[in-house]
């Protein structure tokens, strides 16, 4: 079965984009791992695919998949390269556009310079947002947030903001992101087992109260150069205590984004990029990697 798609990139952050709505897509987690390997497949963080709407109000359905084939619920990068794929490849000429997202709808506007900007829904702060067990956890009140402190398994621990932004977050503050333990802490926390859906841990630098700097460990994909969601998460935890004033520049590896908060809305703005389009074979890909591989 033979699958046209492209590849694009929001600040560093890598997607593959299929269109499901001129062609059938059947995704699975074995065709995401395949198509996102970077030896033996396309290469990508996230997997993106475009499908006609189930919501009454939204102009497509918009899934993400990562690396490790799961499915998850946003991905901030991936919706402003979803615009823009939307636009290029003439399946609508809308502007703003309504998408819908596992957790509900967002909206999406392309700017003149191809620059987007996404009202990225919903926010919560408390731990059930993120399916966070806290019993018996330490915590303490700063500004407007309840910061927890985690113990990890190697004996350290850590102090976190808790952010729900469809997807969960956890953020602490480093003073040095060049030498935080990104690579160290980044899967302890991830992974540990206090989060029932694990977590994106985001390694937050403030630089002053409108710049920050930020290195986020994903669920399922590592890390990565740079991660919407993960900004959005960062800046508004420095918001609410009191660390950080809207707008906020979130200075990733891969290039900058800007934050605005209100403390009721977030609205992320950045570039989304297109490096190029092509066609592959899914069911021929799959087979060509070593099952070892493909299904550590």
């Amino acid at each position: 079965m033979i699958w046209n798609f492209t590849k694009m990139h929001g600040v560093g952050n890598d997607f593959v984009v299929l269109d499901g709505v001129r062609q059938s897509i059947q995704m699975t987690p074995e065709r995401a791992r395949a198509i996102a390997h970077r030896q033996f497949g396309i290469g990508a963080d996230q997997i993106l695919l475009v499908e006609e709407p189930t919501h009454p109000e939204a102009d497509f359905r918009y899934r993400i998949f990562n690396a490790d084939g799961s499915e998850v619920e946003h991905c901030g990068n991936g919706s402003r390269c979803f615009v823009r794929f939307v636009h290029e490849q003439k399946l609508s000429g809308r502007n703003p556009l309504k998408a819908e997202i596992a957790t509900g709808l967002i909206i999406l506007k392309e700017h003149e310079d191809h620059t987007v900007s996404v009202k990225m829904g919903q926010t919560r702060f408390t731990p059930d947002a993120i399916a966070f067990d806290t019993t018996d956890l330490a915590s303490t009140q700063q500004g407007e947030d309840t910061l927890w402190v985690l113990p990890l398994p190697n004996h350290d621990q850590v102090t976190l903001s808790v952010v729900g932004i469809s997807n969960p977050h956890v953020v602490q503050v480093v003073e040095d992101i060049a030498t935080a333990p990104v690579l160290e802490q980044g899967p302890l926390i991830e992974s540990h087992p206090r989060f029932k859906n694990r977590v994106n841990a985001g390694f937050m630098q403030i630089v002053n109260t409108h710049e920050i700097k930020l290195r986020v460990y994903e669920r399922g994909a590592g890390e990565t150069l740079a991660c919407g969601t993960g900004a959005c998460a960062a800046a508004v935890a420095g918001i609410r205590r009191g660390l950080l004033q809207s707008p906020v520049t979130v200075h990733t590896q891969g290039g900058d984004l800007i934050i605005d908060y209100d403390h009721q809305e977030i609205e992320m703005t950045g570039p989304a990029t297109t490096v190029y389009s092509g066609s592959i074979d899914i069911d021929k890909l799959v087979a060509s990697i070593p099952t070892q591989v493909l299904n550590p």
